[in-house]
């Protein structure tokens, strides 16, 4: 079938590339094969303490911006606060840019929001903000800023068009996926709802490969700039969305018949690490569904694919649909609303398995690229109809480039009630395969186009129920990853959060488990113009840290800097902590006379 025959073709032949110059080399050690982690040397009974860090400390906070910055933050952040302002923020800029003209409305707009969130236009005027905050211990993450400025009405035709096969557009064959894996035209802008993420939608085969060129500049640009630098890439700009959301179908539905065989052998309330299923009764369970013959079931479940274990977990489970078996034909699962046995992939026309490939290829070429200048890669996490299938070819990325050390890394919402489940099968898969974990974990951007979504078209809201769930999740994930990085040196997380209590825990378990910030086997991220009173402490403290960084021309770049003004003010209604700090600082250099402070 063809899923299975690209992703056969996207592990065969690839080369071993040569590892990252981002850790220190005393460190590493060659991988002796499946589980086989660093040991961490004698040196751990000297390493120093993990270093404190005073987020309340203005001065050392604000240490590396002049007085000006502090007050266009301030500027900002306040305007941002007021929703009066933000509810017509659209009609202000246009009216703004009638009066003044595009080239003072241009200046207009590096004085504020776009200076303070946008770190410039191209990859010449981003060099001197970058190694400004390099020199003061804070990375980038570069992510060209620029999106397509469609209409609502063109974003639904663009989605419905891109997202539904030509046998459904021509009117011979409907889709058989399940109702969250359709297109619905209600949800076709997803723009809609989202206030912190980049979205894509799908013109042709030339606009995707021109997305990819755009990564490649901006691969090259982190590259050119740092040796420690990261790039941020979208797999929904790389190819066509309908790809994604059939094969998110076909990994959610044969997971949830592993759930449900595990429920049958009364392992329901397991998490689905811990879930382990008789080999004799999932045979016998098989059998009775008349999916295959017996002797053809006992042919699955070999020593050679399962192991000696004499049980069945959801990784062994999640390998028989790979191109190492031989179960095309029997690929079936029960339908949970009729009972009937419906075959797990859909056929794709040739144009459409050629767009598949041509998507994988583009990963493929971008991963090759940021192995050539030394940048890891950060697949970002998109919405939970696509999230199953982005998070698989990110994992066959990982695959085939985290050999050494982490290249790719795949993001978790945290806000997801399987977030847990996810990360746990991913760190124990990278064990057995013997590549190096790398993850970011956030909270996620899409909540409320999620629930809304889910609500109206009738399926299980994927949402945990409260933002304190979501935090519980987050601290959960985190800790279960932090105790891997105590075990295995070369594995690396990426902590995306602007919540300080979220970054207090993370130093409190790197103390106690021996997690020094010399090892940069854990990182931080927050967003370019927010939360400098956390970055700049870490960075300075010695901790690797990295802001992200959008940039590109004015204008192309409103719609980004219009969602980061509601996020801000999302922030802001929660706490005025960066507000009062900002103040602070402010007014101690005023009062000493200081007008003119110059960082150094």
């Amino acid at each position: 079938m063809a899923l299975r025959r690209v992703l056969s073709a996207v592990r065969a032949g690839v080369p071993r590339h040569a590892p990252l110059s981002t850790v220190p080399a005393a460190r590493e050690q060659p991988t002796a094969g499946p589980r086989a982690v660093p040991e961490r040397g004698a040196a751990e009974a000297s390493r120093p303490p993990v270093p404190a860090v005073d987020f309340g400390n203005a001065q050392e906070a604000y240490r590396s911006r002049r007085n000006w910055e502090l007050v266009r933050n301030l500027l900002v952040l306040r305007l941002c606060a007021s929703p009066a302002l933000l509810a017509r923020h659209e009609q202000l800029l246009c009216v703004a840019r009638r009066l003044l003209g595009q080239r003072l409305f241009d200046k207009l707009m590096k004085m504020t929001f776009y200076g303070q969130f946008v770190a410039g236009e191209d990859q010449q005027s981003i060099r001197p903000l970058i190694q400004h905050n390099r020199a003061f211990g804070v990375g980038s993450i570069l992510d060209y800023g620029v999106e397509e400025d469609l209409s609502p009405e063109e974003a639904e035709q663009k989605e419905m068009e891109s997202c539904t096969s030509a046998a459904e557009r021509d009117g011979s064959g409907t889709s058989k996926r399940e109702k969250q894996y359709q297109a619905h035209r209600a949800f076709g802008d997803r723009r809609d709802g989202v206030i912190s993420a980049r979205t894509y939608f799908y013109a042709n085969e030339a606009k995707c490969d021109g997305h990819m060129e755009t990564f490649l500049r901006c691969i090259e640009a982190s590259g050119g700039v740092s040796d420690d630098g990261f790039s941020a890439i979208k797999l929904t700009a790389l190819g066509r969305p309908q790809f994604l959301l059939q094969f998110s179908d076909v990994l959610t539905k044969w997971r949830r018949f592993f759930h449900q065989m595990a429920a049958e052998q009364g392992k329901a309330e397991l998490t689905a690490m811990d879930m382990k299923l008789e080999v004799a009764a999932l045979q016998e369970s098989v059998a009775k569904m008349g999916i295959a013959s017996r002797a053809e079931i006992e042919d699955w479940f070999t020593t050679e694919t399962l192991g000696v274990s004499g049980t069945v977990d959801l990784l062994d489970w999640s390998s028989l649909i790979d191109g190492k078996t031989k179960l095309s034909k029997h690929l079936v699962v029960p339908n949970p609303e009729t009972g009937q046995l419906e075959p797990l992939l859909s056929r794709f026309t040739e144009e459409e398995e050629l767009q598949m490939t041509r998507m994988l290829q583009r990963m493929d070429i971008l991963a090759k690229k940021a192995t050539e200048v030394g940048v890891r890669l950060m697949v970002d996490a998109e919405q939970t109809y696509f999230q199953p299938a982005i998070s698989r070819l990110t994992l066959e990325m990982q695959r085939k480039f985290n050999v050494e050390k982490p290249l790719i890394f795949n993001t978790y919402q945290c806000y997801l009630q399987d977030a847990y489940d996810n990360v746990t099968l991913d760190v124990e898969l990278a064990r057995r395969e013997g590549w190096c974990f790398g993850a970011k974990l956030v909270r996620g951007a899409y909540m409320a186009q999620e629930r809304t979504r889910a609500a109206e078209i009738g399926y299980k809201d994927p949402i945990n129920p409260t933002y304190e769930d979501t935090n519980a999740m987050y601290h959960r994930c985190l800790n279960y990853v932090l105790e891997e990085l105590k075990h295995n040196a070369k594995a690396k997380v990426m902590v995306a959060s602007h919540n300080e209590d979220t970054v207090r825990f993370t130093l409190g378990r790197m103390e106690e488990l021996g997690l020094h910030p010399a090892e940069r086997q854990v990182y931080f991220g927050q967003l370019l113009g927010m939360c400098d009173q956390i970055s700049f402490p870490l960075g300075q403290a010695g901790f690797p840290v990295y802001k992200y960084m959008p940039y590109g021309p004015v204008m192309e770049v409103l719609p980004y800097l219009s969602r980061r003004a509601l996020e801000n003010s999302g922030i802001m209604k929660g706490a005025q902590r960066e507000r009062q700090l900002l103040w602070q600082e402010l007014t101690r250099r005023l009062r000493m006379g200081n007008f003119f402070y110059r960082p150094a």
